[in-house]
């Protein structure tokens, strides 16, 4: 069983030659803080601001703004965790390398295999969402793709049978859906079924992946390029919005109570996923401990602030009930006149989800890269071009990982997997760096974690926490054959925190830590429980795949 649980050191991972982890390449050492923060940037500020804000703003009203802060001190306290591991340990392999040197060979393993579902699988979301805003802006040109090369199979039957039922009811043909029927009549058959596939979404995969393959410079460049771009139209939106803000439409602010606003979580939580994403190029920049930690803060604080202004600027155009639609930042400006704005708005949202796909597309392979080189997956994954000196084998699989399902499968039965997959890195980087050595001295350019003794504040908060949610708490374990799964969920949270309050009483943990794992488990709790079934399944599969390969050909495999 202990070898299941074996540990790399974290000197022998810091300090490990590049001739043994890459077979004599070492990866290009190109990115300073400010490359880092812009690729921080990019892979945050995508999908949600252009369409999830709506729905949170939706439930939440203007009080959404809180929930940004909320969230945000939340992956903040997970930041600083990571921002210590970056420093300490400073090699690719982001929540992997960190567990392997905290928790042990079968949880790195786990903890790898989970990062799949946030960036190969949640690249498959964004490069959905990517064809969406691209076909939009392509109408708005006139420019009109067939239905049948524009959208999933399945996306495909669900709007025809939504249009034959409106239909049934004696409901008129709209143009929309008139269009939905044509383009499904018009669609080419395949095994006597209409085919349909999402082709815009896997040229956008196949063009960042070749950009991924050519090299980090070309790559940097390119991100901090539309960066520039989407921060700049951000800001822009922002100041012109400002001056058809209705203050009237911030009161109530909180029109659902705070209830309302914690039903935009997972939205908005979606709206962060990504700024642990640079972690994995540890060993591209000049300067790992120093420019990780600040790169890191530095992207989660400008998008922070971006979201909060913009979540308050979208509240007061127009009144939160009108936003539940999937562009909100342009219906607001279509809704008082200002088209133009609108189009300004939709090459922003194809521009920034481009960048995200970038630098999740460049996260992957180097996780990749590093289980490789630890023996738990094969040699090719760790191979570095000796031209282009980037994972090659590995980034062109991530690739056809991510085209290819693209083509054929909706988003919507990806989104909450890449939520899980993110939050379980989050808890176990979180609850790794209670188990590092206690750092007595910060060392040139090495970040320390701030040590806040929990042994008192975190029970108190705990106890809070139970006195707020005293109801729920109580039917969960009360009634807890007659419950839902989600409040099954809910008192399996209640034993965890009671459970990590008592250790931190004993042993005294630092805060910000267990606040940061704490924080995520309880999100991780709303999230359906379908979502935690396929998950387990995923899981079940990388298991497998670990105990047939991966356990015997680990490096710190017993050589007898």
């Amino acid at each position: 069983m202990s070898k299941l649980f074996r540990t790399k050191k974290i000197d022998a991972v810091a300090h490990q030659p590049a001739d043994e982890v890459h077979g004599g390449m070492s990866l290009n050492r190109v990115l300073t803080v400010k490359d880092l923060t812009f690729l921080g940037i990019a892979a945050v500020i995508g999908a949600g601001i252009f369409s999830t804000i709506g729905s949170a703003a939706f439930h939440g009203g203007p009080g959404v703004a809180v929930l940004f802060v909320i969230t945000a001190v939340t992956c903040g306290f997970s930041a600083l965790c990571y921002a210590e591991f970056a420093s300490r340990v400073p090699v690719s392999g982001s929540a992997y390398t960190y567990a392997y040197v905290s928790f042990g060979e079968l949880v790195a393993w786990i903890i790898g295999w989970a990062l799949i579902l946030e960036y190969a699988i949640g690249n498959i979301v964004v490069a959905i969402s990517w064809s969406s805003y691209f076909n939009n802006l392509l109408q708005g040109l006139n420019i009109h793709l067939p239905f049948w090369l524009t959208t999933s199979p399945a996306t495909a039957r669900e709007a025809y049978d939504a249009v034959q039922a409106q239909l049934a009811t004696g409901a008129g043909l709209t143009p929309h859906m008139q269009a939905i029927t044509e383009g499904w009549n018009t669609a080419p058959t395949l095994f006597g079924g209409r085919f349909f596939m999402n082709l815009p979404a896997f040229f956008i995969v196949a063009f960042i992946t070749a950009l991924a393959y050519i090299g980090m410079k070309e790559s940097k460049k390119s991100a901090n390029a539309m960066v520039v771009f989407k921060i700049a139209v951000i800001i822009f939106v922002i100041v012109i919005g400002f001056f058809y803000v209705n203050t009237d439409n911030w009161n109530p602010f909180m029109p659902n109570g705070f209830t309302g606003v914690l039903q935009g979580v997972s939205a908005v939580f979606y709206a962060y996923i990504g700024f642990d994403a640079i972690s994995t190029t540890a060993e591209e920049c000049k300067n790992p401990q120093r420019d990780l930690p600040r790169g890191m803060m530095y992207a989660l604080l400008i998008c922070t602030v971006l979201y909060i202004l913009i979540a308050l600027v979208l509240t007061g155009m127009v009144h939160y009930s009108e936003l539940k639609v999937d562009d909100p930042l342009a219906f607001v400006f279509d809704r008082l006149g200002l088209r133009w704005i609108g189009y300004i708005i939709s090459i922003s949202a194809v521009v920034a989800t481009t960048s995200v796909l970038l630098v999740f597309q460049l996260g992957q392979p180097r996780i990749w890269m590093t289980m490789s080189r630890d023996g738990l997956l094969p040699g090719r994954f760790a191979r570095i071009h000796p031209r282009y000196k980037t994972p090659a084998f590995a980034t062109i699989i991530t690739g056809v990982l991510v085209g290819v399902p693209s083509l054929f499968l909706p988003s919507s039965i990806m989104t909450d997997l890449t939520s899980i997959g993110t939050l379980f890195a989050f808890v176990l980087v979180c609850l790794g760096v209670l188990l590092l050595p206690r750092l007595r001295e910060a060392g040139s350019g090495k970040f320390r974690l701030p040590y806040i003794n929990g042994r008192f504040l975190i029970p108190a908060l705990v106890i809070l926490f139970i006195f707020l949610f005293r109801e729920r708490a109580v039917a969960a374990f009360t009634h807890l054959q007659d419950e839902s799964h989600q409040e099954v969920l809910f008192a399996v949270f209640l034993l965890i925190a009671v459970g990590l309050s008592a250790l931190s009483f004993i042993r005294q943990y630092s805060l910000i830590p267990v606040l940061g794992a704490l924080s995520c488990l309880y999100l991780m709790i709303e999230i359906p429980v379908m979502s935690w079934f396929w998950f387990f399944v995923w899981m079940g599969v990388g298991l497998a795949f670990y105990f047939l390969y991966g356990y015997r050909k680990s490096k710190l495999a017993d050589p007898s």
